[in-house]
């Protein structure tokens, strides 16, 4: 077994580096239209008349939405001296069935923003690893943490109370205003951002101005469009059920069940509850309202759920409260546009399958906060656009780590009826089983502890060709060199595609963009 493995180690670089270079063809940008531009974009003209400006001319920077993204990019940039005014929607606690799940990777990103304690009192449970099951069998991939201070680790809670926590944090701070209200337009004079438009709690129309003003408004985001080329993908939705006192086969670990058709994800979510997330492919899923979705769940679910938590899952779906949302994947296609940025999920998403989403959002916290640190000054709009170019580069060995690893995991988990896809999803299974570097590698890249595009596309591939050596041992008859070239090729039309959409330059190579190393503006004394 070990020799085979041995055999992707060599094989893995040349397949994968050959494939990558084929991709490095520059992609044509697809420009945005007018039409889609004036829908969430108001010239500043358009706004003067007849209504009521905030009042808050004084402020540097501001945040749409105060979600994770927001509140966490609120906190930072006000502890750094800027004057922060942040409009969110609704500020009651949320209730969602994702952003549950904060990997090991994105807490130390908490950790450096100073927001750690937002996970204290919220009765969050501490997650060491994974435990996957399949046909029967499982395996646990614990965090490589032996050289981290014992508190650090995955985490896990109800998203809601994470949020207001980040929301009470941020709002605390002299420097911020948090106001309750919805944004419906961004205000542009001359192609650039100057702030926006926006309708209080009250239905009062009001226009708040600033040098910088950075969209957060989550997946279902309005206003991207004018800052980005969306490309948004539905591969499936997640149906959330809540177990309650329901012991988990491994304590403190998430768990996926490589089921029939996509897989299904238990983590605690307190002290009491445990999550469960049933992936069902397509964008319709069985209706909840007349029975079907029970129906489905506990005939073709429950049968595949673990014996240890299978009478609580029937009891979840006996009691109800069943909950929908469609998972999305979007990869960052900025324009980039002075006075604006986009952030957290409005800018990038990936399947939330690997729970990389929060962890992705904070190091992009990080790497912002670092370059706006040496800047007293925001309002030479153009030249600070120009400026943070280089975080769209410099933000993309966590990012393009996580969205790659994310969609390719999603589609060797599903099940299929084609023989080289099933050999595949074995031979990852039984990859990950053999312990030592062959799992430490691949939890490494998904708890954002090594983020590290190369290693996670020389693992992809090593798995790949461990697959191909069982097919071929102890005889190569010529259907199985067949399932074999299958099987290469189906890995490299998983993996490529997802390189492509991240960008193969900023990627793999992402020294040579001349954005990489752009230095902050000279500021003149006033």
């Amino acid at each position: 077994m070990v020799d085979q493995s041995l055999l992707g180690w060599i094989l893995a670089p040349v397949l994968g580096l050959l494939a990558i270079y084929t991709l490095v063809a520059k992609k044509n940008r697809v420009g945005v239209s007018s039409e889609t531009r004036g829908e969430c974009v108001k010239s500043v003209a358009t706004t003067t008349n007849g209504e009521c400006r905030s009042g808050n001319s004084d402020i540097d920077v501001i945040i749409v939405g105060a979600g994770v993204a927001g509140a966490a990019l609120a906190h930072t940039l006000a502890k750094d001296g800027r004057r922060v005014h942040m409009i969110e929607r609704d500020l009651t606690e949320p209730d969602r069935i994702v952003g549950e799940l904060l990997q090991p990777g994105g807490y130390l990103k908490l950790i450096e923003l100073g927001l750690e304690d937002c996970v204290k009192g919220i009765d969050a449970q501490q997650v060491f690893g994974y435990a996957l099951f399949k046909d029967g069998k499982n395996t646990r991939l614990s965090y490589p943490l032996e050289k981290f201070h014992s508190d650090v680790s995955g985490r896990s809670f109800h998203n809601g109370r994470f949020i207001q926590r980040m929301r009470e944090k941020a709002a605390n701070l002299p420097n911020v205003r948090l106001e309750q209200g919805t944004v419906t337009s961004l205000l542009e004079e001359n192609r650039t951002i100057k702030g926006v438009q926006y309708k209080t709690k009250d239905g009062k129309e009001l226009t708040a101005y600033a040098p910088l003003t950075i969209v957060c408004d989550g997946c279902f985001s309005n206003l991207r469009r004018s800052l980005c080329n969306p490309q948004v993908d539905s591969p499936s939705c997640f149906v959330g059920l809540v177990l309650e006192n329901c012991e988990l086969p491994y304590a403190n670990h998430g768990h996926v069940i490589l089921a029939d058709p996509s897989p299904i994800l238990f983590y605690p979510i307190s002290s009491t509850e445990v999550r469960c997330l049933v992936d069902v492919p397509g964008q319709k899923v069985p209706s909840v309202a007349n029975g079907e979705m029970a129906n489905y769940l506990k005939t073709v679910v429950a049968p595949q759920v673990p014996p240890e938590i299978h009478d609580s899952f029937v009891a979840a779906v006996d009691r109800g409260n069943i909950r929908t949302m469609p998972n999305r994947s979007m990869p960052a296609a900025p324009h980039p546009t002075p006075g604006a940025l986009l952030m957290g999920d409005a800018f990038n998403m990936r399947h939330p399958l690997t729970g990389g989403g929060m962890t992705v959002a904070l190091s992009d916290i990080v790497v912002l906060r670092d370059l706006l640190k040496p800047l007293r000054d925001l309002n030479d709009a153009p030249t600070l656009c120009k400026y943070l170019e280089s975080f769209y580069t410099l933000r993309k060995p966590v990012a393009s780590t996580i969205n790659t690893l994310a969609g390719a995991l999603y589609k060797v988990f599903c099940a299929s009826p084609d023989r080289a896809r099933k050999e595949m999803r074995q031979a990852c299974f039984d990859y990950l089983s053999l312990g030592g570097v062959f799992s430490m590698g691949p939890v490494s890249l998904l708890s954002g502890l090594n983020p590290r595009p190369l290693s996670l596309v020389l693992h992809f591939f090593a798995v790949a060709v461990y697959g191909v050596g069982r097919l071929l041992v102890p005889f190569p008859s010529p259907t199985r060199i067949w399932i074999g070239v299958r099987l290469i090729s189906g890995a490299s039309g998983i993996i490529f595609p997802i390189i492509k959409a991240e960008g193969v330059r900023q990627m793999f190579f992402p020294v040579t963009v001349p954005a990489y190393y752009r230095a902050p503006p000279v500021e003149r004394d006033h």
